[in-house]
């Protein structure tokens, strides 16, 4: 493969979306493709990216355009990203940089896959793979879950140490345009083990990661003796972003496990951000933190709390019947790019909610959809007669904040404990009032089923960027 075709953007010129500020993201014209990952549970035929029409006057609209398949079985794509972004004009060395290349890890096959959007955005091809064998190598980790551009290179979340060994998790360094494994990023490491997560506050030179589990915790399912031994991550870690110097450690108390997504505040001169927390091994409920600067120490901050609902021990699936409840269990958030809106995705119960996190210390719901879920099984208003599998799980949000996605699956060992019956994917688009709150769903746009050829489908990616794609280098 060769990454030098187009180094600049598609003119020769700078790439229109890498956005100076939060503002010129938001006022950029909008998406017209989604690009979205499908596997196949069972490990049997290829995993694929799909592109997903998303132009409302298009005839493409709602639809599955192409698929993409990657090579072997079993990789279990998961989440994914851009090879670049606005962090890029952090640095004036990068401001050639293009958003051109979707990089596509397997979650279990440690294989990573780069599909390039150039020359035609609603079929991306696959140009290049890196083996596990130079992930390991290189930067001592497998399992890459979670990754997101940044000034220096792009940076690849990984659960697992070499070749599958439990830990400690880490962050692996990547090449922007030749995609290859530099370098484990940490310096030192302190106290962190367990990973998930990985964002930061750019002009602040601050790094944040997350902890969900090391392979063997998570590649069975979730192991009942670790969760209600509190075994699950429970912390958030703070680092200095150029060197990759282990700050500070901030526990959220081990009843609170799985501390999972990172979405820091678009605003680069702010200092706080949200996490959340899948499952209080008390009450069964869960909950989203939000951390904040107090002098130069970080602090967090419980300030959403979701009750597990009462269910009939008959219509709940085994691992749940002894508790006679459905936990809410918060898979995914997503703030808007102007930092006012929250969206929690509540995976067990089927809710996406939204709160006005214009006081981020004081969220205010405004708005719930419930649609899956695993006793309510809500229908969508395109198929009312049908009952959803799953629930609302991976959230993404446009850069202006008025279109909402989702689709319905966490992880496969982990899809089988909750929803036994199986998973059907499907995809949502909502649409957000984003001046007084609000939430409705599209029945124009239903992807689902065979449209995805039964595989399942996890993480979005919107063309142009989205919310949880970019980190911006000025205010205004």
């Amino acid at each position: 493969m060769t990454t030098t075709e187009h180094p600049h953007g598609h003119d020769g010129h700078q790439d229109p979306t890498l956005y100076r500020t939060p503002a010129d993201a938001v006022a950029a014209p909008g998406e017209k493709l989604a690009y979205v990952v499908g596997f196949d549970p069972a490990g049997a035929r290829p995993d694929a990216l799909f592109t997903v029409g998303t132009e409302p006057g298009s005839s493409a609209y709602g639809r599955v355009i192409a698929r993409a398949e990657v090579p072997g079985v079993g990789n279990e794509l998961h989440h994914f990203g851009w090879n670049a972004c606005s962090s890029a004009l952090a640095h004036a060395g990068h401001h050639h940089a293009a958003r051109r290349y979707l990089i596509v890890p397997g979650l279990r096959s440690s294989r990573l896959h780069v599909f390039d959007t150039v020359p035609d955005p609603a079929r991306p091809r696959l140009v290049k793979t890196v083996e596990p064998g130079e992930l390991a190598a290189r930067a001592g980790y497998s399992r890459p879950h979670t990754l997101h551009c940044g000034p220096d290179g792009v940076f690849l979340s990984c659960l697992g140490g070499a070749d599958g060994a439990d830990g400690p998790g880490g962050v692996a360094l990547l090449d922007h345009e030749s995609f290859e494994v530099l370098r484990g990023w940490e310096s030192e490491r302190g106290p962190q083990h367990l990973a998930y997560d990985v964002w930061w506050h750019l002009a602040q030179n601050i790094a944040v990661t997350s902890e969900w589990g090391t392979p063997s915790m998570i590649e069975d399912g979730l192991v009942p003796e670790l969760l209600l031994g509190r075994r699950y991550g429970h912390c958030l870690h703070f680092w200095e972003l150029g060197t990759g110097r282990h700050l500070q450690q901030v526990d959220l108390g081990d009843a609170h496990q799985m501390v999972l997504e990172l979405r820091p505040a678009h605003d680069p001169e702010a200092t706080w951000g949200f996490t959340n927390t899948v499952v209080d091994v008390e009450d069964l409920s869960a909950s989203v933190w939000l951390w904040h600067r107090d002098g130069e120490d970080f602090r967090v901050t419980k300030v959403i709390t979701l009750p597990a609902e009462p269910a009939p021990a008959e219509d709940l699936p085994p691992a749940l019947k002894p508790f006679g409840a459905v936990p809410p269990l918060i898979t995914d958030i997503d703030l808007s790019v102007d930092d006012r809106w929250l969206y929690v995705s509540a995976w067990g119960t089927g809710d996406l909610i939204q709160y006005d996190v214009s006081d981020p210390r004081h969220p205010r719901r405004t708005a719930a959809v419930r649609l899956g879920g695993i006793t309510a099984r809500r229908p969508h208003p395109a198929a009312p007669g049908v009952p959803l599998t799953g629930g609302a799980q991976m959230v993404e949000v446009s850069r202006d904040g008025q279109r909402v996605y989702l689709t319905n699956s966490l992880y496969a060992a982990w899809d089988e404990q909750f929803y036994p019956a199986g998973i059907e994917p499907w995809m949502v688009k909502l649409d957000a009032d984003t001046s007084r709150g609000g939430l409705s769903v599209d029945g124009r746009f239903f992807p689902h089923g065979e449209d995805f050829a039964g595989l399942r489908v996890h993480q979005t990616r919107l063309q142009g960027g989205d919310a949880s794609s970019d980190s911006y280098c000025y205010r205004r």
